[in-house]
């Protein structure tokens, strides 16, 4: 659970992650920064029915990249878990999402991450990989 909690505050210092996902054999990628770390996961957060999350139904792999200080990439699959309390959690640390998602977060997509390896690198050279 240490390793998965230090990939999450690593996104958290960074702010914003990008997301790459696949449409057909075309890579997409976009900025994100709603993430939350709840039952010992990293989730993170779609609007609706977007791309992104078409995208995802299609094919749930994906990869995540940040930078602060360092570059994180983490290879995983997206698995859909629209629980209350998952979306209810995610509102509640970021209370500026609410009017878009409303009370529970039942209009945005709650992913979390399965199968990630998780690999800092500094200056190119890989230094750490966090399986989870």
């Amino acid at each position: 659970m240490a390793d998965v909690k230090k990939v999450y505050d690593f996104l958290e210092k960074a702010g914003t992650f990008y997301l790459a996902t696949v449409e057909g054999d075309q890579p997409r990628v976009r900025p994100y920064g709603a993430m939350l770390f709840f039952e010992d996961k990293i989730y993170i957060m779609a609007f609706g029915k977007t791309n992104a999350t078409c995208q995802i139904a299609e094919n749930p792999k994906a990869e995540i990249c940040a930078f602060k200080g360092q570059t994180l990439r983490i290879e995983c699959t997206l698995v859909e878990d629209n629980r209350t309390e998952v979306g209810k959690a995610l509102v509640d640390k970021m209370p500026v999402l609410k009017p878009a998602l409303g009370e529970n977060g039942e209009n945005g997509v709650m992913y979390y991450l399965k199968d990630a390896t998780a690999t800092f690198f500094k200056m190119m050279e890989p230094v750490e990989t966090i399986k989870f």
